[in-house]
């Protein structure tokens, strides 16, 4: 189906004896590589049956990765988007396949080796999202991406709803979360394109230049609002040497020797961009109670079938560490 698909659409034949493989890694919208003799292709798409449908929209995907290109954001050119469900249940959007590093999990075993280079990809990281951050919205095309007034209010209002609907059994802890961040949201400016899943593991790396991001992935979270929600939430990701564990929704690759501290992030970000990151601890907690809701979603995909493996195998106990993240970091006075 793909391949004849391809033939039609792309003018190209040699699409018609495509291959078609999953790859591995993707825990909400669906992600596989297209090959033939034509090249290499990676389609997304949302998953079998989502939970929340509006949180799998191709189209907003497809826009802002096409809206970026040629910006200082490296991002993946797309190369067709398909809103008929009839050709493959859903709406679908093809882009380029970028050739590089993907640190899911860790890093591979000899890359960034020493600790200098450690260091640059971890500054190289973050340089990329501020970079983002100062794209002018209007520039390319993006004003009205997103309703920039009220954002974090709506974020947080969003994001209770979301674990009302997916509530799968009592949790205090969390719910007491949801109330304090409610009741403390900062005040601030909003309007910058926000990516709303950014880490190390969502970018194609330089396979000989750790600290050159090739490709920013994975923008189906993305919209007009406040940077400081994603710095916050890269934070979160940013582990480091003597953290208490979480389990497997965390990566640990930052904890390596050589990675920067979660200050040091902090403090680049706003010399990089002179904005105010005192209520950034706010941002960090909002950030664990995100993740954790994301984890309770995806053990509901996982029961009710919409995905394929055991993908939730000893996610469940990662939960209350995320609510334990939160919790402190709320109560902080600063980054730690």
């Amino acid at each position: 189906m793909v391949g004849r698909y391809l033939a039609g659409v792309l003018s190209e034949p040699a699409w018609l004896d495509a291959s078609v493989e999953v790859i591995a890694g993707g825990r909400s919208n669906l992600t596989y590589a297209v090959s033939s003799t034509a090249g290499e292709l990676v389609l997304r798409r949302p998953p079998l049956r989502a939970v929340r449908p509006t949180a799998h929209d191709m189209v907003r995907e497809h826009r802002v990765l096409s809206a970026l290109a040629g910006t200082a954001v490296p991002v993946p050119a797309t190369v067709h988007l398909c809103t008929d469900p009839d050709v493959l249940g859903a709406p679908f959007y093809l882009m380029e396949r970028v050739a590089g590093v993907i640190a899911r999990g860790g890093l591979p075993a000899g890359y960034a080796a020493a600790p200098a280079d450690r260091e640059a990809l971890g500054y190289g990281l973050l340089d990329v999202l501020a970079d983002l951050h100062a794209v002018p919205p209007a520039e390319v095309g993006l004003a009205d991406f997103g309703r920039p007034d009220g954002y974090r209010e709506r974020q947080v209002r969003r994001w209770v709803g979301e674990w009302e609907a997916l509530r799968d059994q009592d949790r205090p802890d969390l719910d007491r979360l949801a109330a304090d961040l409610a009741a403390a949201v900062p005040a601030g400016p909003s309007g910058a394109i926000v990516h709303g899943d950014y880490r190390l593991d969502n970018v194609v790396l330089h396979p000989d230049r750790p600290e050159q991001v090739r490709a920013v992935l994975d923008w189906e979270m993305s919209t007009l609002g406040d940077p400081l929600s994603d710095l916050g939430l890269l934070l979160v990701y940013w582990r480091q040497a003597g953290d208490a564990p979480i389990g497997g929704a965390m990566p640990s690759a930052t904890a390596l020797p050589g990675f920067p501290t979660r200050r040091q992030v902090a403090e680049r970000y706003a010399g990089r961009t002179g904005r105010d990151i005192s209520a950034l601890p706010w941002y960090v907690a909002f950030g664990f109670f995100k993740l954790a809701v994301v984890v309770v979603g995806i053990l509901a995909r996982q029961r009710a079938g919409a995905m394929t493996g055991d993908v939730a195998a000893g996610m469940a106990a990662t939960i209350g560490g995320l609510v334990s993240g939160g919790r402190r970091a709320l109560d902080a006075d600063g980054v730690e």
